[in-house]
């Protein structure tokens, strides 16, 4: 009999256990012991595996000390806070984004460990939460040296058109105002991925949304990326933007009455910042954004970064120069370019193989900001693993010329941000705004 107890006993432990930890669960103090019990421990195994990785260690923790020069956007004012801050000279432009962009202010960036910024970056290359599956239709465009470069044109799908055609007479109906909606004369989103090419799902979530919203949407890919043909023994260089001035030329011709803006993501930024700066006023955009841009493209590549985002980018670029090597042997060192280690050594052997200064004297994406006359607004993330320290930021050029603007958080990674969907809170649909409010043009903002 006593041995029969004892079995039983035994049997119902595992149970008599789940249902003790059920009921302990079900106490605050219990689970709030709990949570920061596993929250440390997966802390100290994250730990391990960026020591491993020889990753920087970055955990969303208030950190003291003073914050940069700036506007916090959710209160308007020049007081220290956590939120994202609005770094720029004072005009009315720079009002208006700040009356209007309640969406960066209301929004709560996401904390450890969906806020860790190896996890945001590794997120907005690789993988991320879509809707349709987007379909595009290619032009290639002939440029004048021969070359050639793609533009993909979002068409969407059958499903994702009904709904947005549907959402967009909901809106007009409504009363709702937006940028795009569904207008005789839609306005242009030109996207420029990184400088490796390919589109990340970020950039794609970006196409939904922007079509969402009415928007003609092109995808521009440099001579050689994306399975656009390589005609000439000839690459792009990190900022040379004469094959994006002829690009945007041909969609200004396609779509003459329309807005042409321009959003640029991480390294891509290098040939769009450069274009401004050399077009100046002649430009056909009338406004840009750049994502975790390169603002100092020298800089970028001397500093040292992390093993697993630098033989990540080189593999890319390796991968697109292999394909081409027969091409290449009678121009550049193909062999050496191959087993370089670093980025700065495989730009070096492929576009400037004697003088690396005078390389970034007609390549620094700077190297004109005077010259730029449409807004540009970069947003950054103080804790981005791939991109140089905040504190290289050229803070003196957004604080003195009016048309630049910058947008610093604490957390977001690299091209991260990640929200609830950080798509939705970077570029919300525009709501009606009161009658009594006053109409914002860009005149305003370029006198004052």
């Amino acid at each position: 009999m006593a041995s029969f107890v004892w079995d039983c006993l035994l049997f119902l432990l595992p149970s008599l256990l789940l249902v003790l930890l059920s009921v302990a669960l079900h106490r605050p103090t219990v689970r709030c012991w709990t949570r920061s019990a596993v929250q440390a421990a997966a802390w100290r195994f994250w730990v391990t595996v960026c020591l491993i990785l020889e990753l920087p260690l970055h955990k969303n923790t208030r950190r003291e000390g003073a914050k940069p020069i700036g506007w916090d956007i959710s209160s308007g004012s020049a007081q220290a806070s956590d939120g994202p801050r609005l770094i720029c000279k004072h005009t009315a432009l720079a009002r208006y984004l700040l009356r209007h962009c309640g969406p960066l202010a209301r929004s709560r960036l996401a904390s450890w460990p969906r806020g860790d910024p190896h996890l945001q970056t590794m997120s907005s290359l690789l993988w991320g939460q879509q809707g349709d599956t987007l379909q595009f239709t290619r032009d290639h465009l002939l440029l004048r040296d021969g070359g050639i470069v793609a533009l993909d044109w979002a068409v969407g799908t059958r499903l994702g058109e009904a709904r947005r055609r549907w959402e967009g007479r909901k809106e007009q109906q409504s009363g709702g105002k937006s940028l795009g909606c569904f207008t005789p004369t839609p306005p242009v989103l030109l996207l420029i991925p990184q400088a490796w090419g390919g589109l990340t799902p970020h950039m794609k979530a970006l196409c939904h949304q922007a079509m969402q919203q009415g928007f003609y949407v092109v995808v521009f890919h440099p001579r050689g990326t994306s399975s656009c043909p390589l005609t000439t023994a000839r690459l792009t260089e990190f900022g040379d933007p004469a094959d994006l001035e002829q690009a945007i030329s041909y969609v200004h011709s396609r779509h003459p009455s329309s807005l042409l803006v321009a959003v640029s993501e991480g390294s891509g930024s290098g040939i769009l910042l450069s274009y401004l700066g050399e077009c100046g006023s002649s430009t056909h955009l009338t406004a840009a954004a750049a994502i975790s841009p390169v603002l100092q493209g020298q800089l970028w590549f001397e500093t040292v970064m992390p093993p697993v985002y630098r033989w990540g980018a080189l593999f890319h670029r390796k991968l697109q120069l292999s394909r081409y090597t027969s091409s290449f042997r009678g121009v550049l060192d193909v062999d050496r370019a191959l087993s370089c280690s670093s980025l700065k050594d495989f730009e070096e052997t492929l576009f400037c193989p004697s003088d690396w200064e005078s390389y970034w004297e007609r390549n620094e994406p700077l190297r004109d900001a005077d010259e730029v006359a449409v807004p540009v607004l970069c947003i950054c993330s103080s804790d981005d693993p791939l991109l140089p320290p905040t504190s290289t930021l050229p803070l003196p050029l957004f604080l003195s010329n009016p048309y630049f603007l910058l947008v610093l958080t604490d957390r977001g990674g690299h091209c991260g941000f990640t929200l609830e969907s950080w798509i939705r809170n970077v570029a919300p649909p525009r709501r009606r705004r009161e009658a009594d409010e006053g109409e914002f043009t860009w005149k305003r903002s370029y006198t004052r």
